[in-house]
């Protein structure tokens, strides 16, 4: 069995997204990885080469920035990086999504067992999601719990809607795919950024949902971004991913000052739905873009 990686980029190095730590940390767990590399403003195309691997599979492409509903760009391109993939599995990753070594003989084992069972299709991995600094991570509804992260190559599987998930194309339906559960986790690092960058790479990133009338209208014309935008954080006492350390050991100079006592207080709703969470278990009306087996 053949297991590849995929992903998709562009301007990386302009917007801090750590994908280098991302690739190497898909790399050991595959047989090839595919990245399709964006026409960039920077040198995004210089740092995959600079990996200098032999399983690294370079994919250039040039986005059309006219695709602004939805985020529909995303999806193509990473169907584009999933076209190039010869694994019989492939494990999927954004450039600010980086995965623990300590969890590459778990990812293998799920994928042997699942690789033997026709029903299962995809599989899901449990996110981190980190905000303002490394030392923090979201909590509650305004954060996704799970996704698939790893799907079995076949025709018809697509990305789905912004690149979140994945579905099978069933002539002109899209079927959810049948995913199972596992404990691997995705340390997803896209919320922590110098407040400078991130300003700008929200600016950006909201052009390829919007248009410049909704933009100027919706997205402050600040210098920095204001990290008490959102709800509920908790401290973060595990470790990170090896690969990881160098970057945030130079965090330290702007997150040490972060404060999460700063968030915003949750709508009522919210802080209801919260409540009967933490009791149960149970998130309502939580999205769930698969079938669970």
């Amino acid at each position: 069995m053949r297991v590849s990686g995929f992903t998709f980029v562009r301007n990386a190095i302009r917007y801090d997204y750590p994908l280098r730590e991302s690739l190497l940390s898909l790399m050991p767990l595959c047989d090839e990885v595919v990245v399709a590399v964006g026409r960039s403003d920077d040198d995004t195309l210089d740092l995959v080469r600079s990996l200098d691997d032999g399983r690294l599979k370079i994919v250039e492409t040039v986005w059309d920035d006219a695709l602004r509903e939805g985020g529909r760009v995303l999806a193509q391109q990473t169907d584009i990086a999933l076209s190039h993939c010869t694994g019989d599995w492939c494990i999927y990753l954004q450039a600010d999504e980086v995965l623990h070594e300590e969890d590459g003989p778990k990812l293998r084992a799920a994928i042997d067992a699942a690789h033997d069972d026709p029903r299962v299709e995809a599989l899901l991995m449990r996110y981190l999601h980190f905000y303002g600094s490394y030392d923090h991570i979201g909590a509650g509804r305004q954060w996704y719990r799970q996704e698939i992260r790893a799907v079995r190559r076949a025709d018809g599987v697509v990305s789905w809607g912004d690149a979140q998930g994945f579905r099978r194309r069933e002539g002109e339906r899209f079927e959810k795919l049948r995913a199972r559960r596992t404990d691997v986790r995705v340390f997803h690092y896209g919320w922590v950024k110098h407040p400078r960058v991130q300003m700008e790479k929200q600016r950006a990133a909201n052009r390829l949902w919007h248009d410049d009338e909704w933009i100027e209208r919706n997205i402050p014309d600040d210098e920095m971004f204001d990290y008490a935008s959102a709800y509920e954080l908790v401290p973060y006492r595990g470790s990170h991913p090896a690969v990881m350390r160098e970057r945030i050991e130079e965090s330290r100079a702007w997150s040490g000052g972060f404060d999460p006592r700063r968030m915003r207080r949750k709508p009522a709703r919210m802080r209801l739905t919260d409540w009967i969470e933490s009791r149960t278990g149970w998130r309502i009306g939580e999205y769930r873009n698969f079938i669970e087996v």
